[in-house]
């Protein structure tokens, strides 16, 4: 299963959240995966060659559901330059499969105050 396209806005200088995923990946019964024994890493490059990168925070807000949120603090937006970025979001299972679920765009917009 291919990764969903998703893109993101996130304000130079302000606490981003984005909205609450729900994990495109389904049980045999189309029920959405249960992330209890998951973890989660997300990373914001500049391109997908840059060595550089930010992490974005991860936070399960119903692991039984599959849902997830991504956020960064006011420094760390602060300390991203103006424009185009690339993100992606990978699930790690507990025997380390990993799958990329979530990847888009994100575009960051300077602050004026």
């Amino acid at each position: 299963m291919a990764a969903i396209p998703t893109n993101l806005l996130i304000e130079q200088g302000t606490n981003f959240e984005s909205e609450e995923f729900i994990i495109p990946v389904y049980n045999n019964i189309n029920v959405p995966l249960n992330l209890t024994s998951y973890t989660a890493v997300s990373k914001l490059k500049k391109s997908y060659t840059a060595t550089s990168f930010s992490n974005l925070q991860v936070t399960f807000t119903n692991r039984s559901a599959g849902k997830i949120k991504l956020s960064l603090s006011n420094s760390a937006t602060g300390l991203l330059k103006q424009g185009r970025y690339v993100y992606d979001l990978v699930i790690i299972s507990s025997t380390g499969d990993k799958r990329r679920v979530i990847e888009g765009i994100a575009t960051v917009t300077p602050g004026v105050s």
